[in-house]
This record gives structure tokens, C-alpha cells and sequence, in this order.
């Protein structure tokens, strides 16, 4: 009896499906979550950047309640997303149940 043979000369039954990790991955994800676990409580601070504007401290202290900031970005451009000040994230602004939110839509990689 001949055993069908997959890629590389694998038998099919011991090929993984696509899209499905293997038990060894399963456990290193598992295991990289476990090594993350101690700093899972240290805070962070995030901040959704809509945009930037400069003013004279004259001009600062004349604002009062009410008063319109123009800002250097347009209706719908992406905001940014910064963690302890760094960017991280770039998205958009949502309205969630009578209150705004932040969707990402690109992350930010640096070569660090």
C-alpha cells in the first residue's frame, strides 16, 4: 500500500490545514502571553492627537469656554495615536454610544 504524498514529500495526513497554527505554536503564543504577564499592570498613558495649532501666550489666555481652535489637520484626516508619547497608531475618530472613540487603521512600526 502506497501513502499519498503531500509537499515536499510529507504525508498528506501530516500536513497542517492553512490557516491553522500547529500545537507547538499554540503553545509558544501561549507561552510568550505568560512571559508578558508582569507588565500587564504597568500603566501607560494614551493619547489621541487630532491636531496641532500655535499661539502666542497672550492669545492662550484669552480663550474661554466656547472659543474654536483651528487645527493643522482636515475633517477626516487620520489622527495619531500615541503611547507615553511615542506614536504608535495612526485612525479615526468613531461616535460610540453617545461617546467618541478611536479606531486604529495603520500601526506604526520603528526600527528599534
Amino acid at each position: 500500500m502506497s501513502e499519498e504524498k503531500g509537499r515536499g514529500g510529507i504525508p498528506l495526513d501530516e500536513l497542517e490545514a492553512p490557516g491553522h497554527a500547529s500545537e507547538q505554536d499554540e503553545q509558544h503564543v501561549a507561552q510568550s502571553a505568560a512571559d508578558l504577564e508582569a507588565v500587564f499592570d504597568v500603566p501607560v498613558r494614551i493619547s489621541a492627537i487630532l491636531g496641532h495649532s500655535k499661539m502666542h501666550v497672550s492669545d492662550l489666555l484669552k480663550l474661554a469656554s466656547g472659543t474654536v481652535l483651528e487645527l493643522d489637520r482636515k475633517v477626516g484626516e487620520a489622527i495619531d495615536i500615541c503611547v507615553n508619547d511615542r506614536l504608535v497608531a495612526r485612525g479615526e475618530v468613531v461616535l460610540v454610544e453617545d461617546k467618541l472613540g478611536v479606531t486604529m487603521t495603520e500601526i506604526i512600526k520603528t526600527d528599534r
